[in-house]
């Protein structure tokens, strides 16, 4: 998909505005393709460890 200038011009503002929104969409991208597309096994044992360790820590600090 090809875009106009002005379109490139408003997203590169966007971003340059919302740049810890966009980091954090890149590196939930990121994540969710790793797993779909990368993972082992293995990995997908200590992932599910860390969400656990990382859910509990966000449900006490409710």
């Amino acid at each position: 998909m090809v875009l106009t200038d002005a379109q490139r011009r408003a997203n590169e503002k966007w971003h340059r505005n919302n740049r810890e929104r966009a980091n954090y969409i890149a590196m939930r991208s990121s994540a969710r393709s790793f797993i779909r597309n990368k993972s082992t096994l293995s990995d997908l044992e200590e992932l599910e460890a860390i969400i656990k360790s990382r859910r509990e820590e966000l449900e006490y600090n409710e």
